[in-house]
């Protein structure tokens, strides 16, 4: 990459308040450019982290919803000291950009695709990226999916998809990688694949904590990823959980995340190895 797009970086650092770091990277992990101040080794690093965090997002896209149209808009992790945004930039390339947790989200919104139509001059096609185009899966309607397993469905879940319009499911995982109980739309075959994945994309969203800033006591809080038809939310769900849930593009976000994080405690109880629902 050209010094001349390095420096077009820096355009997101010095014009949006709180912004602190821009990386460019490619489709297979190598960084293309970066703003100053980032150490080599950990441009790599992040460049890494997003390419494998890009693909596993745009390979749930079936989970978001069943619509023929499934295209991967953005990913962004918050952190308690920061965020991280990364967005498509052209042919097999894609923006990073982190900021301070009180940077003004529509602004630093506004730099990335102003910086994303810039660089379109050298970087030729479109910065969005239809999941299929990843090799994500193809057909599947979440939604249809059968009865599922009446021992592993989680009851707390299926009251919040009732009661927030646009909620679709939620799979409640453990660190192994593997579901602790779903919403009873789901079958375990959805539950495993969405389970795996979303492990994944919960180790690459910690690698990137020092991409967001420098804190000693620095908690990872969530991952959210947004397609053209719809939502999923990756959190905290206690020490050693994390639930995944999916919702329609004009859900109300915050009534969803709320009603996810007040059931959160009694799931992790009642889901434990060996105490919930989908385990012996």
């Amino acid at each position: 990459m050209s010094a001349d797009l390095s420096w077009m970086l820096e355009d997101i650092v010095h014009n949006v308040p709180r912004a602190r770091h821009a990386v460019l990277l490619s489709a297979d992990g190598l960084p293309r450019g970066a703003t100053e101040g980032l150490a080599e080794k950990d441009v790599r690093t992040i460049s890494a982290a997003m390419a494998g965090m890009q693909s596993l997002s745009r390979a749930t896209a079936h989970f978001a919803g069943p619509e023929e149209e499934r295209q991967w808009n953005q990913t962004i992790i918050e952190f308690s000291h920061g965020w991280s945004f990364l967005i498509g930039a052209g042919q097999g390339s894609y923006l990073a950009a982190a900021a301070a947790p009180d940077v003004d989200m529509q602004q630093i919104s506004f730099r990335m695709h102003r910086l994303v139509a810039r660089l379109g001059n050298n970087l030729t096609s479109p910065p969005r990226v239809r999941a299929e185009e990843a090799g994500g899966p193809r057909g599947h309607a979440p939604r249809q999916q059968g009865s599922g397993d009446p021992g592993f469905a989680l009851g707390a879940l299926d009251r919040v998809m009732s009661e927030v319009q646009g909620a679709r499911h939620a799979v409640l995982l453990g660190s192994d990688g593997l579901p602790r109980g779903a919403t009873s739309g789901m079958s375990r075959d959805l539950a495993d694949t969405i389970s795996a994945a979303m492990t994944g994309i919960h180790a690459y969203s910690r690698v990137t904590s020092q991409f967001a800033g420098v804190e000693e006591d620095a908690q990872w809080r969530q991952t959210v990823i947004e397609f053209q038809h719809g939502w999923i939310f990756l959190m905290a769900a206690g020490p050693d959980a994390l639930l995944a849930a999916a919702a329609e593009h004009d859900c109300d976000i915050e009534q969803f995340t709320t009603r996810l994080h007040e059931v959160v405690p009694g799931l992790t109880a009642a889901a434990a190895p060996g105490k919930g629902p989908g385990h012996a």
